[in-house]
């Protein structure tokens, strides 16, 4: 038994290649006719209700421009290094075996100066966290 021998007969192209065009061509078709019936059918009402805000079903109140405390800001920064370095830190145990010293190597150089930064951020208050912390900016002092 002979495994079958296919050729391109209708195209040039690999046949895989012209299925991703005409599907990709098919799917921009569909979502272009979707958005002009949605915008031809669709209801126009405008009005005061319409413009609102929409806070997850609560009418807002107040003002908009509240402070937010800039240990919130702080604590978003250090979960986004530390979660990028947990990325980085898994893929290179999944390949330990394969990168050998040398990955061994750049990791424990990548992870030094990780906690560089962090005892760098830790000595400027940070992480400081309360009433009694002054800015890291204040270098200690109790008024700026």
């Amino acid at each position: 038994m002979q495994p079958a021998v296919t050729t391109a007969t209708l195209s040039p192209w690999e046949p895989g290649l012209l299925a991703m065009l005409t599907y990709s061509a098919m799917v921009m078709a569909l979502m272009a006719l979707l958005l002009f019936c949605c915008s031809w059918l669709g209801e126009k009402k405008g009005g005061r209700e319409k413009e609102r805000a929409y806070e997850s079903g609560v009418i807002p109140t107040g003002l908009a421009l509240l402070r937010s405390p800039v240990p919130f800001y702080m604590v978003a920064v250090f979960f986004l290094i530390f979660d990028v370095e947990a990325a980085f830190i898994f893929s290179w145990a999944v390949s330990f075996y394969g990168l050998g010293w040398a990955g061994w190597t750049q990791m424990t150089f990548f992870i030094v100066m990780l906690l560089f930064g962090l005892f760098y951020v830790w000595k400027k208050g940070g992480l400081e966290w309360g009433t009694t912390a002054s800015p890291p900016s204040c270098n200690g002092k109790t008024s700026c």
